[in-house]
């Protein structure tokens, strides 16, 4: 399963990690996930509570629909987010990232039902991270490991 594999990596690259999704999807995973406390499904939404439940100034963050990123990415951009609120890779806002302080940021687009994740980070200084396409990978699909 794409979660177990998540858990995984971000597991191998920082050692404790939080889950967070929908409680109420009933998911059977091997560890616990958070619920956002949210009826919508938006990455910010997930983002802004992980944010919110971390005991750490920085959180990296993985879509569970990229399975072949790697520890060593998700390192450098912990390592790159120094200095600045955010360090994402060129392909959009996740995997990336992210200081305890953009939360305020969140917050405000979801409130305002702004919850296009991207878009947030017009208002955050966000260093950009280099990445190849192959670990950038969008996975669906069984078909699409296949490509």
């Amino acid at each position: 399963m794409l979660a177990v594999r998540a858990h995984r990596i971000l597991a191998a690259a920082f050692g404790p990690v939080i889950a967070v999704g929908k409680t109420q999807d009933g998911l059977q995973l091997p560890f616990e996930v958070l619920d956002d406390g949210s009826a919508e499904r938006a990455a910010i939404v997930g983002l802004a509570a992980g944010l919110r439940l971390a005991g750490t100034e920085l959180c990296v963050v993985v879509p569970t629909d990229m399975p072949l990123i790697t520890a060593e990415l998700l390192r450098s951009l912990a390592q790159a987010a120094e200095g600045v609120d955010a360090a994402v890779v060129r392909t959009g806002p996740l995997p990336g990232a992210y200081r305890r302080s953009t939360l305020a940021v969140f917050e405000q687009r979801i409130a305002a039902g702004e919850l296009a994740l991207r878009r947030a980070l017009e208002d955050l200084d966000t260093r950009v991270v280099e990445a190849g396409d192959e670990e950038l990978r969008n996975v669906n699909t069984p078909a699409d490991l296949a490509l």
